[in-house]
């Protein structure tokens, strides 16, 4: 969409990420530490492989009650079949991407490489000042 501003300006470089070794229960108090509902798994060449998300972490926790532990790695939890967003997608765009899924967040990709992560919320506080700025979507 013309004129319209793109992911590159929204998307925030700080972001939490995990190692696949990592443990789950270190993962899980992350997590929560950081009061976000999932966090890229990234391996040791920088190339995002998985996603963490909070559901992910109710299946290590059920295994926690079963077994009277937590046990496992990021990597045996995390879900590996990730859907991204180009950095260059309009905001337009990138808000017709959570339509048409339930994801609640995207990683969000420049150049073959991770450079953030979008929400939800983020992106509809980004469109909201966007129609602020301009009058219309």
């Amino acid at each position: 969409m013309a004129g319209m501003p793109t992911l590159t300006s929204i998307v925030s470089s700080e972001l939490l990420s995990f190692a696949p070794e990592m443990t789950i229960v270190d993962a899980v108090a992350a997590l929560i530490d950081h009061d976000t509902s999932g966090a890229p798994v990234i391996d040791a060449s920088g190339n995002l492989i998985g996603i963490l998300t909070v559901k992910d972490c109710f299946r290590a926790a059920l295994h926690a009650s079963y077994y009277q532990g937590w046990s496992g790695v990021v990597s045996d939890y995390m879900t590996t079949d990730v859907q991204t967003l180009d950095a260059n997608l309009d905001l337009v765009s990138a808000a017709q991407r959570f339509l048409e899924t339930d994801f609640r967040r995207f990683p969000v990709m420049k150049d073959g490489r991770l450079i953030g992560l979008v929400m939800r919320f983020d992106l509809l506080r980004a469109l909201h000042a966007q129609w602020e700025r301009t009058g219309n979507p």
